[in-house]
């Protein structure tokens, strides 16, 4: 099954990936929402010494990292609607030309395999596997809470190589 109805695209989006892309900002918010504490100084029961840095400065390291990721996570909406495919019309002297897809698929490529080796270090991390450890917390439930917020997030890679793969089928492969 296919859906382009609300974007319609050169040829059609595989539902599996339409769906997909409209989950991964999902997947990354609960970790968003999770570090925006951690900028006013409460540190979500990581046992950890407290860093002196000024409010304004953990926030808006923490704020800028939260927001930046939702936008990163958004943008792979792309790989499933037409401005991945045309450049919007509303962008000054580029707008309504054809974006080449190796133009989208490198970049989507390279921060698959990205927040992939993320996911790599989380699952050593959380599993203590070959030498890593993870953050020691003040008990069990926060660092349960904390492999949970986390574990979503390290769904993000994978979801976006799959969705590079879809579109390479879609925009490449087609030609040949």
């Amino acid at each position: 099954m296919t859906s382009t109805t609300i974007h319609p695209t050169e040829l059609p989006v595989p539902r599996w990936a339409e769906r997909t892309a409209r989950a991964i900002p999902w997947l990354g918010l609960p970790v968003c929402l999770w570090r925006l504490p951690i900028g006013f100084g409460f540190l979500m029961g990581m046992d950890v010494p407290r860093m002196d840095l000024p409010l304004w400065a953990s926030v808006g390291y923490v704020g800028t990292l939260s927001i930046l990721s939702e936008v990163f996570a958004l943008l792979c909406s792309c790989l499933v609607r037409r401005s991945g495919e045309v450049v919007p019309h509303w962008v000054p002297v580029l707008g309504g030309r054809n974006i080449r897809p190796y133009a989208v698929l490198v970049p989507a490529t390279v921060a698959g395999l990205a927040l992939t080796a993320l996911t790599v270090d989380w699952v050593l991390a959380a599993f203590q596997l070959a030498g890593f450890s993870e953050v020691p917390y003040v008990n069990g439930w926060w660092r349960l809470l904390a492999a949970a917020v986390s574990g979503l997030f390290v769904f993000w890679g994978p979801l976006v190589l799959a969705l590079a793969f879809a579109y390479y089928r879609r925009r490449c492969r087609v030609a040949r």
